[in-house]
């Protein structure tokens, strides 16, 4: 078991790692809208999702994977009335690429993010996606 940790994304606010690579697959902990400074993009659910998918890309970036390497991601959503904005940013960053998703809502998430995503990739395959 290999921790990945990188500073272009916010640093665990708990007792977590950024994300875990095991046996080629990478387990990324739910990222929130939280700059690498760890301060909070507290504008709209779009702005946060931006941020987020960002913050994706790094950790993924510092285990050697990209968004192509992705095979699951679970959204949680503060309002499942975001659903349509936060799923055309996540369309834009994944492009063609189409992992297979949850979409969850919840009461609450920390610091009262209206989003978090978590995903699972699988680095070094030949696969193609699209």
């Amino acid at each position: 078991m290999k921790f990945i940790s990188t500073k272009e994304a916010p640093e665990a606010i708990g007792a977590y790692s950024q994300a875990v690579e095991v046996n080629g697959f990478i387990y990324t902990s739910g990222q929130i809208a939280l700059m690498p400074d760890g301060t909070m993009e507290t504008t709209d659910v779009e702005h946060q999702t931006h941020q987020v998918m960002k913050n994706l890309f790094y950790v993924l970036e510092a285990a050697g994977a990209h968004f192509n390497d992705v095979i699951k991601t679970t959204i949680y959503l503060a309002d499942m009335n975001d659903f349509d904005t936060v799923n055309k940013v996540y369309a834009h960053h994944f492009g063609m690429h189409k992992p297979v998703r949850s979409t969850v809502a919840v009461r609450t998430l920390p610091k009262n993010a209206l989003v978090e995503i978590d995903c699972i990739a699988l680095k070094d395959t030949d696969v193609n996606f699209g």
